[in-house]
């Protein structure tokens, strides 16, 4: 199975960076994993509501680009289902075995999701109702389906 990660703005510090890659690492013997970035548009302070859905819209056509056509879509959003990592996991396994080739996790940028995306999106998840940055929700998220797969395979992880 090939699992993509879309996100909006690049990760420049790089601690971020290593886990990723550490994550990366370790999902190789799962799955082909793909980490793209579309850019992000600056929100100035202050910004109205009408600039803020313009920036919402620019960014979701970038993401809306990237989606393959015959992927099923994930995309994190703070009014999704928040499944354990066991519900997750059984998640992603049923995909696999109902024939999905391919799931792309979308993460939005500082001003979340488009509705179109939302829309484009087969789910939501919701990792929390808080808000992280978008750089560590990526290593979150990357984690999760480490342990997904960990606890497909019946290896032991932390609980």
């Amino acid at each position: 199975m090939k699992i993509t990660i879309l996100s909006v703005g690049k990760i420049k510090e790089k601690y971020w960076n290593m886990a990723l890659e550490e994550y990366g690492k370790r999902l190789s013997r799962y799955c082909k994993l793909e980490l793209v970035e579309v850019a992000d548009e600056k929100t100035p302070d202050g910004a109205s509501e009408a600039l803020e859905n313009q920036i919402r819209q620019k960014e979701g056509r970038r993401l809306l680009d990237k989606i393959p056509n015959n992927s099923y879509v994930i995309a994190l959003a703070i009014d999704g289902s928040m499944p354990d990592s066991v519900e997750l996991s059984r998640k992603i396994e049923r995909l696999g075995i109902n024939g999905i080739p391919h799931i792309v996790f979308i993460i939005g940028g500082s001003l979340g999701l488009d509705p179109e995306v939302l829309k484009r999106a087969d789910e939501r998840v919701s990792f929390s109702k808080m808000t992280f940055p978008h750089q560590m929700m990526r290593v979150i998220l990357l984690e999760q389906i480490y342990r997904s797969y960990r606890i497909m395979n019946g290896e032991p992880y932390h609980k």
